[in-house]
């Protein structure tokens, strides 16, 4: 629990961001009865919960869900995942065994319980979509029986065998562990150490030669993996077809919040696959039949879910702001939902009670925005993203070391729209 303007804040870790339907509404009717009734989707693939009261009984909700099966190794069950693995034909393998098997294997190192609340985990399944999210450690495969390691964010040139990935994640991670005891510094990531990633990739690699992980290999600079261009703002949004007559359904969450009723509609629709929460603040559903997609559609954009690639909401975020946080200028949520979709366009509203079909305003443009209640910029996407900072007297749209300074909402409304379809 950590104390906001609004109450008591929980952050509850989804390793891989897989829920089953179970645990979702589990999730909806503990925020509604303990907290504000919201789930906020972090760029982690966790989720937040807000206005708790001390001993109100909404851990030992979370516990009897299964969502928090170790309370000492809680806060470094930061896992992220290819949300479509498993899927579709993009990805080399399927990760999905391998986050169990992570998640298992750190709580029950109980050295490891010391990693800072930062530190995060990837496992990408080969399309390259979170491994280059700035994860601390992460894998990604360059065939079907070998990964590259990725530390601090880029290709370390370490290569094991897909098998010992794991292994080699949790080398990383006591490495990291190591170095901060050696050198007697503080460091929540493992980028911000004297040296960057080498350190560690150095003592992983002794870790795993003489701990029978298999072959290591070392790749010289120029044969390592540079990092692609940004994926598309928002991840996975739209039908992807899977074997069998089936569909992955991706659906984005305006501004990353989701209602109770909306949490319930999603475990409704889900098929026996859960849900899979992705680091774009938005959800897959898999393994849904064919036959029922056009039904699962009208309901979620009747609901305020959006299911359009092309829908004005893919890659709008925004902090917590008012009056969430005390720190904010604005409430940034209630202006980016009137920026987004003005009024007048048939979808007015706040951020969670959008009105029905907001989503088929024609999208404007395709650059990321972020609105900030203050200059920390929380919850800000990486790469490039047209920033809309609270300044007490308006916003300051900054883009391309560019700033324009706005005094009311249409404003930066004519702003935002002119800086994403100059993208």
């Amino acid at each position: 629990m950590h104390a906001a303007a609004d109450g008591g804040l929980a952050r509850i870790r989804v390793p891989g961001g897989r829920l089953t339907a179970s645990q979702l509404r589990g999730l909806a009717d503990a925020a509604a009865v303990h907290g504000t009734g919201v789930i906020e989707l972090t760029s982690r693939a966790n989720v937040q919960v807000r206005g708790l009261g001390e001993g109100d009984g909404f851990a030992a909700r979370m516990a009897e869900a299964g969502l928090l099966p170790s309370s000492t190794h809680e806060r470094i069950r930061n896992v992220l995942a290819s949300p479509l693995t498993g899927c579709d034909a993009e990805g080399i393998l399927d990760v999905g065994p391998l986050v169990s098997e992570l998640d298992r294997r750190l709580c029950a190192r109980p050295g490891l319980a010391g990693l800072p609340g930062r530190f995060l985990f990837a496992l990408d399944d080969g399309r390259g979509d979170v491994a280059w999210l700035g994860p601390d450690a992460g894998m990604l495969p360059t065939g079907p029986e070998e990964a590259a390691l990725v530390l601090a964010g880029a290709d370390s040139g370490l290569r094991v065998p897909v098998t010992s990935a794991v292994t080699a994640l949790l080398a990383a991670a006591e490495a990291f562990l190591a170095e901060l005891a050696a050198r007697g510094v503080h460091a929540w990531r493992i980028g911000e150490l004297p040296g960057g990633a080498e350190p560690v990739a150095a003592r992983v690699r002794a870790t795993l030669e003489t701990g029978g992980a298999g072959p290591v290999r070392l790749r010289p600079p120029a044969e390592r993996v540079r990092t692609p261009p940004p994926a598309v703002a928002g991840g996975p949004v739209g039908a992807v077809r899977q074997p069998g007559g089936r569909v992955a359904l991706g659906v984005a969450v305006p501004l990353g919040r989701l209602t109770p009723a909306q949490a319930e509609l999603l475990a409704g629709l889900a098929s026996a696959d859960g849900v899979r929460l992705t680091p774009w603040r938005g959800v897959v559903l898999p393994g849904l039949a064919r036959v029922d997609l056009p039904r699962a559609v009208a309901r979620l954009t009747e609901a305020g879910l959006v299911t359009d690639p092309d829908s004005p909401w893919i890659g709008v975020t925004a902090c917590t702001g008012r009056p969430g946080c005390a720190k904010s200028l604005a409430d940034v949520q209630a202006d980016a939902a009137r920026a987004t979709v003005p009024a007048g366009d048939g979808a007015a509203g706040t951020p969670g009670t959008v009105a029905p079909r907001a989503a088929d305003r024609p999208r404007t443009g395709t650059l990321p925005v972020h609105w900030a209640g203050c200059d920390r910029r929380c919850g800000r996407p990486r790469g490039r993203v047209a920033d809309v900072v609270a300044t007490g007297d308006g916003y300051r749209v900054n883009l391309n070391g560019r700033s324009l300074n706005c005094t009311d909402i249409e404003e930066t409304t004519a702003a935002v729209t002119a800086a994403r379809g100059g993208s």
